[in-house]
């Protein structure tokens, strides 16, 4: 049965005719500068109150962190008036960025901040840490909005670790179909939708939609006894994360834009050779007769690690092949690998072994495939820090000296980064340095290392140990638990990554 023209012509212009109102809505909003979709609230999760990270000091002079803030933040300060000279740098994101175990003082925004003086001291350098304990994605846009305002010339920002760490539902998204869920997402490309849900919603759809509100500082759910035991295998909430991390990378790419300052992307770097998984659990659908085959072939493995590594390799992936979702057989494989120098094949199941980790204290593929699509759609440069420490560790794998535990980069590790940055630098011609200043910089280096106390790195140590129980799902505070003075236990600065 065929159609005829004049059939076709009248179902296209009545299609034209339904679609007309919302192209004139588009445009009219378009023209008057309402609904713009990176101007919206974040349409995930809302926060029951939100501070300042910075305030002025009592002289007027200085923005400081106020002391209600260092729970995740350590202090940190810039002038209120920035000088004609001067150059402005605000490093956002997680423990990493301020330089855990240790701190501030020894994390790759001091060392940035020590190289570009030795480079042109003519200038005036400033690199602000506003590095968060546990702070993700989502936390760190409210701050970059802050930051706009004081006048940056540059914004860094390394994130991707702690998407996993709070618990949010994102129920509201589970419930609704995937067509709906697809049909939405279209739709919050444009300005006619984000006016009518504002018009709907109000300003905070948080209040909306309780099940998505977060409290106003981080609360991981390893910071609770039993916090482990909150951790199990769940793709929707893990998609949930990863489209809430590229819509935050895409917001806040867009408010720099939007206000002229560049931005740099990151890509973070995590430990695949010395760090297990921190959970582990079988696929779900194992059945009895194959759990007892697996368990067969994994023990027996083990006798073979010493005299016969290929068969036991062999073994190993027999076992994968029943379940390939158990993140402790592919951390197995990666170090049988690495024993017969098949490092290719080592780094491989190492990145299978943190990608099925059911506690996923380190950031995942997916998580690096959304920040490379997103830097790639928007133009924006990344960092290569996972690639430069993959150069200079053990045959390419991550881990070693350069790493103190599953993602803090060590002091030498922080100072590598900066090294990077400062190419950056000068491949943007930010600053152009004057020749044999690295022999300047060497030289603050060490006047600066020689500066800090031994309680500085004593206190590091002690912080790394309570990062390590704290990561291993060993805390002992219960959600809730207040202390001897009355006031709730918030130990983060001691213990959370």
């Amino acid at each position: 049965m065929t159609i005829s023209r004049r059939a076709i012509v009248i179902r296209f212009a009545a299609i034209a005719c339904g679609l007309a109102p919302f192209l004139l809505a588009e445009l009219f909003f378009t023209w008057a500068g309402w609904g713009r979709p990176d101007d919206h609230v974040d349409p995930f999760v809302g926060f029951r109150n939100t501070r300042p990270l910075f305030v002025l000091n009592e002289e007027g002079t200085d923005y400081v962190i106020p002391k209600g803030r260092q729970v995740c933040f350590r202090p940190e300060t810039f002038s209120a008036k920035k000088s004609t000279d001067e150059f402005r740098i605000f490093c956002l994101g997680g423990s990493t960025v301020q330089g855990r175990p240790y701190a501030i003082e020894t994390s790759f925004t001091t060392w940035l901040e020590l190289s570009l003086q030795s480079a042109d001291p003519s200038r005036q350098w400033e690199v602000v840490n506003c590095g968060g304990i546990s702070y993700a994605s989502y936390r760190l846009a409210p701050i970059l909005e802050e930051v706009l305002d004081y006048g940056p010339d540059l914004v860094i920002l390394y994130t991707g670790h702690n998407e996993f760490l709070e618990d949010r539902t994102y129920r509201h998204i589970k419930q609704r179909s995937e067509i709906l869920n697809k049909a939405i997402e279209l739709a919050s490309h444009s300005r006619t939708f984000h006016v009518m849900r504002s018009a709907i919603l109000g300003n905070n759809s948080a209040e909306q939609d309780p099940t998505t509100e977060l409290p106003e500082e981080v609360e991981a759910r390893l910071d609770y006894r039993g916090g482990l035991d909150k951790y199990v295998r769940d793709p929707i909430w893990h998609a949930g994360v990863v489209g809430h991390f590229e819509f935050n990378l895409r917001r806040m790419i867009a408010i720099c834009d939007r206000a002229g300052v560049p931005v740099w992307l990151v890509d973070p770097v995590s430990n695949l050779r010395n760090c297990p998984p921190f959970k582990t659990s079988h696929r779900d659908d194992l059945d009895d007769v194959d759990f007892q085959r697996w368990q067969e072939l994994r023990m027996g493995a083990t006798e073979h690690y010493r005299k016969n590594m290929p068969l036991a390799i062999n073994m190993l992936k027999q076992a994968a092949a029943i379940d390939d979702q158990h993140a402790g057989l592919w951390y197995d494989l990666g170090k049988s690998y690495e024993v017969i120098g098949q490092y290719d094949l080592a780094a491989v199941a190492y990145r299978r072994s943190r990608d099925s980790d059911i506690c996923p204290l380190r950031m995942v593929e997916p998580l690096y495939d959304a920040l490379f699509e997103v830097a790639e759609s928007t133009g924006k440069p990344v960092i290569p820090v996972r690639e430069l420490f993959e150069t200079h560790c053990e045959h390419g794998i991550p881990g070693g000296f350069l790493l103190v535990d599953h993602v803090h980069p060590s002091i030498t590790g922080h100072q590598m980064i900066a090294e990077l940055l400062m190419e950056q630098m000068e491949s943007a011609a930010f600053v152009l340095p004057h020749p044999g200043w690295q022999t300047d910089r060497d030289a603050r280096y060490k006047t600066y290392m020689e500066s800090l106390d031994e309680k500085y790195y004593i206190e590091g140590q002690r912080r790394l140990g309570g990062l390590q129980s704290w990561a291993q799902g060993r805390a002992t505070q219960e959600r809730g638990e207040i202390d001897a003075s009355g006031t709730p236990n918030t130990a983060k600065n001691d213990e959370q990554p």
